[in-house]
């Protein structure tokens, strides 16, 4: 999740910033606009080219939104998709809350730009409520993640979908967390980031699983050509966990 203060900076600035970055070496396909350089972004190393100047979006989010416009019928559905965000990212919010087929509902605990003050692992919802849920770069967080996915399989109606992304380490077959270490600088150096407590591996999916999930573990870089890639600014071989009520 990014930092708050970095949201409300970074918004305010976004004009003035997209103006002098203008170009056409990179594009930002959620809002189609293009620039000569994108500007870094990450927790103590620096990734070049990762943070849109206009939508604000990371690699991730890119990616999310690709797949969402041409794998799903997302932005397209005549039927009302009841939408749950967990800790919405500033790169969605305005463009989702405009979309004539969502009932858009937005949920965290401590952002200032969710709808529903509400615990990932105590949500305030009845069972089967939403059609589609996005819980992003939130669950390495949670120290119960088992309830917080409990959670958001209970709410997810039967025949729903959601995306659960989270920072992954695919060289790790089993997720690493001890919660002994709690000097922050060892955490961030361990876990990434001084507020996560743990660093997800392969077996997440197997995690998300055992809950009732249907996962699909989806690397959609692959169908996308190298030069999109380059364009969009994605992270190669990154997998979107694309998860199923049945």
């Amino acid at each position: 999740m990014p930092r708050p203060w970095l949201i409300i900076v970074s918004y305010w600035a976004r004009p003035i910033i997209t103006f002098y970055l203008k170009g056409n070496l990179f594009t930002d396909p959620i809002d189609g606009k293009s620039f000569r350089k994108m500007l870094p972004y990450g927790y103590g190393k620096q990734r070049e080219n990762a943070l849109s100047p206009s939508t604000l979006s990371l690699e991730r989010h890119r990616l999310m939104w690709l797949f969402l416009r041409d794998e799903t019928d997302f932005f397209t559905s005549t039927k009302k998709l009841k939408t749950l965000h967990i800790a919405p990212e500033q790169c969605f919010l305005s463009i989702f809350k405009k979309q004539q087929n969502l009932e858009y509902v937005t949920s965290d605990l401590e952002s200032p730009i969710a709808d529903v003050k509400a615990d990932i692992c105590n949500l305030p919802f009845e069972d089967n409520s939403f059609d589609v849920i996005f819980c992003n770069h939130v669950l390495e967080h949670i120290p119960d993640d088992t309830k917080a996915m409990q959670e958001l399989f209970r709410v997810l109606k039967k025949g729903g979908f959601g995306i659960f992304q989270v920072p992954q380490d695919l060289n790790m077959d089993i997720t690493f967390e001890d919660n002994s270490i709690t000097d922050k600088k060892e955490r961030a150096k361990i876990f990434g980031q001084y507020d996560h407590v743990r660093v997800y591996g392969k077996d997440y999916f197997d995690r998300l699983r055992e809950i009732g999930f249907k996962v699909n573990e989806i690397d959609y870089t692959k169908k996308i050509a190298l030069k999109k890639l380059e364009r969009f600014c994605l992270m190669k071989g990154e997998i979107l966990p694309v998860c199923y009520k049945n």
